[in-house]
């Protein structure tokens, strides 16, 4: 295998990959998805167009692979928040916001991503799912931390579903600048949330006896 500079052409196409990536992430920061353009992202990245084709078929399909990017380093925060911490409820949830409010404002641009994740299908389909398998982690969650007082699965379920939509809604206006609150605010009141919701689960359960 020839090389050039040292590195292979494996090598030399993910960096290019992962310069284009960079270079829709800056942006879809300053400008929304509609600045994402092959164009705009090979002049930001300094490629040649053919190498955005390398790689992607146009620009939704690299706004997906940012979006799939940023997601996967959001669960690897909850993963690590949740092995690092004591499985009591209060230490771990608000370990695990804190985590993750601190990984989407260290890089404003994770932010951006979460904010325009429904400007197409596309990307709207792939909100869905990854909402589905964050709500999924909530509820398994749950049911790890309650034990024999969580609420049946499907009151788990709904009760995630509901907690990971309104968090993800909440946070993203927090991030446009619409509510006049703190971060310091924000994570007290979203700790405060998952605990009513907690809450509203036990209260059906007791319902059912």
């Amino acid at each position: 295998m020839k090389t050039y500079g040292g590195a292979s052409p494996a090598e030399r196409t993910a960096k290019r990959r992962a310069a284009l990536c960079e270079a829709a992430l800056d942006l879809l920061a300053e400008g929304g998805w509609e600045r994402v353009t092959v164009r705009g992202v090979c002049v930001r990245a300094k490629l040649n167009d053919r190498y955005f084709y390398e790689s992607f078929r146009d620009p939704e399909s690299l706004l997906l692979t940012v979006r799939e990017q940023v997601t996967a380093q959001a669960f690897a925060v909850v993963g690590t928040a949740i092995a690092d911490t004591e499985p009591d409820p209060e230490v771990r949830v608000r370990a695990v916001i804190e985590a993750l409010v601190g990984f989407f404002t260290e890089d404003p641009r994770r932010g951006h991503v979460l904010v325009q994740s429904q400007a197409t299908e596309e990307l709207r389909k792939a909100r869905q799912v990854s909402i589905r398998a964050m709500a999924r982690l909530v509820a398994d969650q749950g049911a790890a931390m309650l034990g024999a007082q969580a609420p049946p699965e499907q009151d788990r379920e709904l009760a995630a579903l509901t907690l990971v939509h309104g968090t993800l809604e909440l946070f993203a206006s927090w991030l446009r600048g619409e509510l006049d609150v703190t971060r310091e605010h924000l994570v007290d009141f979203l700790v405060a949330m998952v605990h009513t919701t907690e809450e509203l689960a036990a209260a059906l359960r007791r319902q059912r006896r």
